[in-house]
């Protein structure tokens, strides 16, 4: 396992790299990009079973990213694990790109789930765990959702059909940043408390920082030795962490961002 300076500087690189990506566009979602860097740092670099030269290999471990406007940090993990050119990055959502802004996985090397829809994106995920339950299959499926996202029913359909078939295979996460696209999550449709929401639905559940990489790279190994229940990990996060320019602001959902924001964060991360 990756110790906690290490797991800290591929945190750093995908902050950077998500930043640059945003700013060459000029536009898009960096609040729920950066709230999440941490928790793919932890996947990609130290818990899952991924071999980018074989992005198709069966015994992979799978990733879907449910929330798919965070699409930007998970295209610059890629690109750090060398799934794809890194100049790749700043083809961003523009004309035929292989990198729109939600993820698709008929157009980006190492993309398991096409996402977007809120909820759709987790209910597929919870396929995947039924078909690896089916296999006796070794490999995990990871998820990840947003807590706007969280007030969709899709997302408590899937979720009580996945405690029900004791779906092991499964690990997913909650980005709990607080935040949606138009305000506050409290103020628009609580989702509080989601570890008791979570519990009663028969999920195996944490709650954790999300931003601290030693606590994300404890709850995965718990949760990959539970037995008969799926597992939710839910990160307390803050949006656009690490960049001052967004950081904890409602706005930065989507927003404007310039090559002069980007290096300024960038270098702030220094």
């Amino acid at each position: 396992m990756e110790n906690r300076q290490t797991l800290e500087q591929h945190a750093k690189d995908i902050r950077k790299l998500t930043l640059h990506t945003i700013a060459t566009l000029g536009i898009g979602h960096i609040g729920g990009s950066l709230s999440i860097v941490d928790a793919l740092a932890v996947l990609y670099f130290d818990q899952m079973k991924i071999d980018p030269k074989q992005p198709k290999w069966r015994e992979r471990d799978r990733f879907v990213l449910s929330k798919g406007h965070g699409g930007p940090a998970v295209y610059a993990t890629l690109a750090l694990k060398k799934y794809f050119p890194m100049d790749l990055l700043d083809t961003l959502n523009v004309s035929n790109t292989q990198l729109p802004s939600h993820t698709d996985m008929n157009k980006t090397v190492g993309v398991d789930m096409t996402t977007g829809s809120l909820g759709q994106g987790f209910s597929a995920a919870v396929g995947m765990a039924v078909a690896a339950q089916m296999d006796h299959a070794s490999y995990k499926i990871y998820t990840l959702i947003g807590d706007g996202e969280s007030q969709e029913g899709q997302i408590w359909e899937a979720a009580l059909f996945a405690g029900n078939r004791k779906l092991d295979h499964l690990i997913a996460f909650t980005d709990y940043n607080k935040m949606q696209i138009d305000g506050v999550v409290n103020q628009i449709n609580d989702v509080h408390p989601l570890d008791k929401k979570w519990e009663a639905f028969n999920w195996y559940v944490q709650v954790i920082d999300g931003h601290d990489v030693i606590q994300i790279q404890q709850a995965i190994l718990n949760a990959k030795a539970q037995k008969g229940k799926p597992s939710m990990i839910i990160l307390n996060t803050i949006k656009g962490k690490g960049a001052a320019f967004c950081e904890g602001k409602v706005g930065s959902h989507n927003m404007p961002v310039t090559k002069d924001m980007a290096k300024e964060a960038i270098e702030g991360l220094e």
